[in-house]
């Protein structure tokens, strides 16, 4: 399954955190936004992650599923490059 994850994170050291986990499993598209190709035991690993390090009263992370029929259909615009570097 293929996860769009995108976060709002309040503080610049949790921020750098997440993002450090998230490269763990994934690969940065945008600033705050993550894509992902996990199965479902790698998902809850790295839910479980992001969970201990957010604040969940002041930060934010969304995790969007998209079966491979809808994540090979959506459209994607501009330059193909590497990851972005933060």
């Amino acid at each position: 399954m293929h996860y769009v994850i995108a976060y709002d994170i309040t503080s610049d050291r949790r921020r750098r955190k997440v993002l450090s986990a998230l490269k763990d499993f994934g690969m940065p598209v945008q600033y705050s936004i993550v894509e992902c190709h996990l199965d479902a035991k790698r998902i809850a690993i790295l839910r479980e992650r992001v969970l201990a390090l957010i604040d969940p009263r002041r930060d934010r992370v969304h995790f969007y599923a998209l079966c491979d029929t809808c994540f090979y259909r959506a459209a994607r615009f501009g330059p193909e490059k590497d990851a972005p570097v933060f």
